[in-house]
């Protein structure tokens, strides 16, 4: 780093142009500048090295993340669907279970009615028939309990 001197020197008055110098050489600003900026500037290349290190680091590292992540969703999608299937024969199973069971029900009512029918017309036919008895035998003009001619 040039001294404070040095550094101030640049902008110290100039005398007017004059007559050419033999053998002098212009000043070359741009390599006294290149000059005195070139070790700061080095000190950046370590750096702008490691961030290029860093960035390069961070988009493998983003690479592998997104694979393990797209890895990790076929399996999960790959186990939703084995369970949708299970889940899917297991419901299908519970109710068929539940529509034999229904009709099981169903079907013990309806025997139970038949037999409650059954038992009501068993205690009724005695007392029909005799009505229907007495009835024909009025409508023939025989007297119940006698034999027709």
């Amino acid at each position: 780093m040039p001294a404070l001197r040095e550094f101030l020197a640049r902008w110290r008055p100039a005398a007017p142009p004059g007559r050419a110098f033999v053998g002098a050489v212009p000043a070359d600003r741009t390599a006294e500048l290149t000059a005195e900026l070139a070790p700061t500037l080095a000190l950046l290349d370590d750096t702008v090295a490691e961030a290029t290190a860093i960035r390069e680091n961070a988009a493998r590292e983003a690479r592998e993340r997104r694979r393990t992540a797209a890895e990790e969703a076929a399996g999960t999608v790959r186990t939703a669907q084995a369970r949708a299937l299970r889940v899917r024969s297991e419901t299908a199973a519970r109710l068929r279970a539940e529509a034999v069971a229904d009709a099981e029900r169903e079907d013990a009512a309806a025997r139970h009615a038949v037999r409650d029918l059954g038992d009501h017309a068993r205690a009724r036919t005695p007392e029909l028939a005799a009505r229907i008895v007495a009835r024909l035998a009025r409508d023939l003009g025989v007297a119940p309990h006698q034999e027709a001619p």
